[in-house]
């Protein structure tokens, strides 16, 4: 099975997303709403779906989609790895904040 990394910029989208949802929905809402985004990116490890890659104006090589609410962006890595990227909302979906995670 191909391994996963969670990648700088992912792992501190993700701790935003948890810290939010616990605030504003409580612990459980938010450690299932992460095991869920961790399915996802098991999901796309095995190819359970099409990869749609990033649009070109983006200028980076790597691969987007969509989980609930939320845009998950990932590369393959030199050793064959899924690199998760970045994961955002889709309200806050702007190229900045996506190249702050994307280098």
């Amino acid at each position: 099975m191909t391994a996963i990394r969670i990648q700088d910029g992912a792992a501190h989208r993700l701790d935003e997303i948890y810290r939010y949802t616990t605030e504003r929905w409580g612990e459980a809402q938010a450690e299932a709403y992460i095991r869920s985004l961790f399915a996802r990116f098991e999901d796309i490890v095995a190819r359970r779906f099409p990869w749609r890659p990033v649009p070109a104006e983006f200028g980076v090589d790597g691969f987007v989609c969509r989980h609930r609410s939320y845009l998950i962006y990932w590369r393959v890595l030199t050793d064959g790895a899924v690199g998760i990227v970045t994961v955002l909302h889709e309200r806050m979906h702007q190229v900045e904040r996506f190249h702050e995670d994307f280098p």
